[in-house]
């Protein structure tokens, strides 16, 4: 069976778009944003991960129009929280408008600003239950890094575009970009404080639980 066709029917049965789910993903491309978002099944995947590991405590490097973000709040307890963090002002605003929609604008704090930067104030207030990384590939080893030290033992930390949308398959393609993320996905595999797996419908998303 096609990728595809497997992607849309997990999406069928499993990942419904609500109405502030469809209108966040319409409205940030009415807003001129990239068309980079998470897919619904992905979506819908990470919301499982977050759940399973009965997070409270979240972070999303990567807020775009705050599609994903919704669908990691929706998967913490009642009185977690969500920090996402966005470069772009404009982002920012889209989304925030996007997560009032939701309903969860008490449950999601934006960050604006650059992640680095961000994460060096993070790593003195709190420790996180889930970490998603969804942002510049050129920063993913380093965000990696800092998520595996901040993360909770039991956590869980995910990154998308792991699969490069099949280009890190091709032997011959040496571009930096697919470089880089075939190194990621050495490094993730490799770490023996995690146990980590590529989940690989869609661009692909690496998920890692720490063990210790």
């Amino acid at each position: 069976m096609e990728e595809t066709k497997i992607a849309r029917y997990i999406s069928d049965v499993f990942a419904i778009e609500d109405e502030p789910l469809k209108f966040a993903r319409e409205n940030s491309s009415r807003q001129g944003l990239p068309k980079i978002s998470i897919e619904a099944h992905e979506g819908r995947f990470l919301q499982f991960l977050v759940r399973a590991c009965n997070a409270k405590k979240a972070l999303e490097i990567g807020t775009l129009g705050g599609y994903s973000g919704i669908w990691i709040a929706r998967g913490l307890s009642p009185e977690g929280v969500l920090i996402t963090l966005e470069k772009e002002n404009q982002h920012a605003q889209v989304a925030r408008s996007h997560f009032i929609k939701a309903g969860l604008e008490d449950m999601v704090e934006i960050r604006t600003g650059d992640a680095h930067s961000q994460l060096r104030a993070l790593s003195i207030e709190i420790q996180f239950d889930f970490v998603f990384i969804d942002a510049e590939k050129s920063g993913y080893s380093d965000y990696f890094s800092w998520a595996v030290e901040y993360v909770r033992v039991g956590g869980i930390i995910a990154a998308h575009n792991v699969l490069a949308y099949g280009r890190l398959l091709d032997e011959n393609d040496k571009s930096e970009n697919i470089e880089r993320m075939r190194h990621f996905n050495q490094i993730a595999a490799g770490d023996e404080r995690l146990v980590s797996t590529i989940y690989p419908v869609g661009d692909g998303i690496l998920a890692a639980v720490k063990v210790f």
